[in-house]
């Protein structure tokens, strides 16, 4: 047992909440160990068994929902009400996983000239996940799901903000009927994690986190030939066209900045409006911002909570004052309350322009950026002007024109047309340059990590 702790802080109202020990290198590695054992014998399970725990896993975080939502809330503050729905797509991804995963994985034949072909979606071994605090549940299940269908063995380290989240997921997991060791949870330091990526009986990684984290992850790993999927930052630009619902557009691009308290890799970041809707939609837009009230996640009424750390709050408002700094104005929000808990204030910028943390990074938290252009054209190049392509989306009464403009020129993984979404279960979720490679979800998540086997069989 090393001698060193984590410790989980309620960000409402800064109290210790949990201390655990940090794992020894031999505690970590039979952890790595266990994993691999478990998984010789769950790679020989039917596709169709394998789906049958999957969807027991459904029902058991369902049961779960309730102590589950509120320890993501004590956790990391989510509001209470979103830590509900994320158990529910968490329980959807299994389901959707346990009704398509055994088709989808099923052999495939090919003709040859002489004999037959078989393909097959083999296992891999043991993957190693690297996740953040953000989605407690949700980015544990996303990736963990898809590789113990395909029949591999998974490990998370988790964001030790959330330690307490990770270890109820692998009881959950357990009690669904997963063979014990299969899902192991480490509660290692960094240098210990590159041990685990290091490890010969580890076969693949998946990291969501920032653009650095990736780069070092990936790096570590392909020092020693390992695949990677990363989900990495972004700075998602929603763009409100001459012809958008305006009405709608200010409605939806509030929400889909403050969901999950602003702290969502695909929340709408930056809003590049057309000079003819410009001046109308920062009127709305800051009038709504202005009227959100922070307060206890815990509450029903509660729109807004807290960051889920000082260090995270404090960074979003060095960013905000550097983009004033740098010429960016603000219309709302802007000042570090005076109260307990790590709240800040849903936060509105004008004049957002490059070299300004506003326009050239990723502020993780309730921040907005709004952006004149031109025109439609205009916006999409602003749009583009950027090193991430994770999410975005376009808001336009012409919808065949919006999703062409969306395949043809949104230079992103994703894109939303007159909507806010995050997830879902049957959609690759996934980006392009800085915001990473791989996808999860849907089909293409299924195969990310399997062993794409080619038989030739002579006639």
């Amino acid at each position: 047992m090393s001698d060193k702790t984590i410790q989980t802080i309620n960000p409402l109202t800064e109290e210790v909440l949990k201390t655990y020990p940090i794992m020894s290198d031999d505690e970590a590695m039979d952890v790595v160990q266990k994993s691999h054992e478990a998984f010789l014998e769950w790679r020989l399970k039917s596709r169709e068994e394998r789906a049958s725990v999957i969807a027991a896993i459904a029902k058991e975080l369902r049961a779960s929902k309730d102590e589950y939502a509120q320890l993501m809330t004590d956790e990391m503050g989510k509001l209470l009400s979103d830590g509900k729905n994320e158990i529910e797509l968490c329980a959807g991804i299994c389901d959707w996983t346990a009704k398509h995963g055994p088709d989808l994985l099923a052999d495939e034949e090919r003709d040859l000239q002489q004999g037959r072909g078989i393909v097959t979606y083999s296992p891999m071994g043991v993957i190693y996940g690297i996740q953040p605090w953000n989605f407690p549940c949700y980015q544990a299940v996303r990736y963990s799901i898809s590789s113990l269908m395909v029949g591999n063995g998974v490990l998370l380290k988790h964001s030790e903000d959330c330690t307490g989240s990770g270890l109820m997921l692998r009881d959950i997991y357990e009690r669904a009927g997963l063979p014990k060791g299969l899902f192991g949870v480490l509660l290692i330091t960094h240098d210990q994690s590159d041990k685990i990526i290091e490890h010969d009986l580890v076969r693949g990684v998946t990291l969501t986190g920032s653009d650095k984290a990736g780069r070092t992850v990936a790096q570590k790993a392909a020092s020693v030939s390992k695949k990677t999927v990363l989900e990495l930052g972004s700075n998602d630009a929603y763009l409100v066209f001459d012809d958008a619902d305006l009405d709608l557009a200010i409605k939806t691009c509030v929400q889909g900045r403050l969901f999950n308290n602003g702290q969502t890799c695909v929340n709408a970041k930056r809003f590049i409006v057309t000079e003819a809707n410009y001046d109308a939609f920062v009127k709305g837009y800051a009038e709504k911002f202005n009227a959100i009230e922070m307060g206890d996640p815990n509450e029903d009424s509660t729109k807004l909570g807290p960051m889920v750390s000082k260090r995270q709050r404090d960074q979003v408002h060095k960013q905000v004052q550097d983009s004033v700094e740098g010429g960016a104005r603000i219309v709302a929000g802007g000042t570090v309350p005076d109260r307990k808990g790590w709240f800040y204030p849903a936060t509105a910028l004008v004049d957002v322009a490059p070299g300004q943390p506003a326009y050239d990074d990723e502020i993780f938290g309730p921040v907005a950026s709004i952006i004149k252009a031109k025109d439609d054209e205009d916006a999409m190049r602003i749009a583009n002007d950027s090193r991430y392509g994770l999410g975005g989306g376009i808001f336009s009464k012409n919808v065949d024109r919006a999703i062409e403009m969306a395949s043809k020129y949104f230079d992103t993984g994703m894109v939303n047309i007159n909507t806010f979404a995050i997830a879902q279960p049957n959609m690759p979720f996934g980006g392009v340059k800085d915001s990473g490679y791989g996808r999860e979800h849907g089909e293409v998540g299924l195969k990310e990590f399997v062993n794409v086997k080619a038989i030739s069989v002579a006639s």
